[in-house]
């Protein structure tokens, strides 16, 4: 027997959710015009600026983790007895 596929095996699943995702990040950035923003600096007041800082924010950690896990990276047989 085989096993059951998973419904995220299936093409047309996974762009559904690519395509729900960007529809509800357009409406979060879109919500930016129906609420009233109380800017401390003049760049907070761009439009996007939030999802653009979000973004930007994201991208660094991902990079910073990136290298950290090369400063940290261990060879394949650390754990292994040394007394071959």
């Amino acid at each position: 027997m085989s096993a059951p596929s998973h419904w995220l095996d299936e093409p047309r699943n996974v762009k559904r959710l690519w395509r729900g995702f960007l529809a509800l990040l357009a409406l979060t950035v879109a919500a930016e015009l129906a609420v009233a923003l109380h800017p401390h600096f003049a760049i907070e007041a761009l439009f996007g600026f939030n999802a653009l800082y979000g973004f930007g924010a994201c991208a660094v950690m991902i990079i910073a983790a990136k290298g950290i896990g090369l400063l940290l990276k261990r060879r394949d047989s650390y754990y292994e007895a040394d007394d071959e």
